[in-house]
């Protein structure tokens, strides 16, 4: 025998796969879109308890506040953006969909709710709290009905 195959395949410890294309790309993008989404739900808390729990009231501080949580929103958005490029084709169509679907509801919910509010109709105050809470909702039922419908 001229030559003896000395490395055998090593059957228990294949080796892993790298990591490249388009389940990478979303996972990196999805972690860089919940790192801004945290950060900006911090920099939002921030700013509505800030005034009470840290500085008094302080109107310096309260705009210093502010304006970091415009300015974490805006990274959100981009991140935002950034994410959505990223999906595929349906997955976009599906998140678009939902997101109009999202807008619609706000603004179609949001006027008569603030009408209302101004003619004391409801027994309760108004609260942009209660159309986040319906956009959230919105947002998360049309992104599971859109992804049902195409699968």
């Amino acid at each position: 025998m001229l030559y003896k195959k000395t490395m055998t395949p090593d059957h228990m410890n294949p080796p892993q796969p790298r990591h490249h294309g388009y389940h990478a790309r979303i996972r990196t993008s999805i972690i860089r879109l919940a790192g801004w989404t945290l950060a900006w739900l911090a920099a939002t808390a921030l700013m509505k308890f800030g005034p009470i729990v840290f500085w008094n009231k302080a109107v310096a501080f309260t705009l210093l506040a502010v304006g970091l949580d415009l300015a974490v929103g805006v990274g959100m958005i981009l991140a935002t953006k950034k994410y959505v490029t990223e999906l595929d084709d349906l997955q976009q169509k599906i998140y678009l969909d939902a997101l109009g679907i999202t807008v619609g509801v706000g603004l179609i919910a949001g006027i008569p709710y603030s009408v209302m509010d101004s003619y004391h109709v409801m027994p309760f105050k108004a609260d942009v709290a209660h159309i986040v809470i319906l956009m959230a909702v919105t947002f998360s039922a049309s992104c599971v009905y859109g992804s049902w419908r195409y699968r």
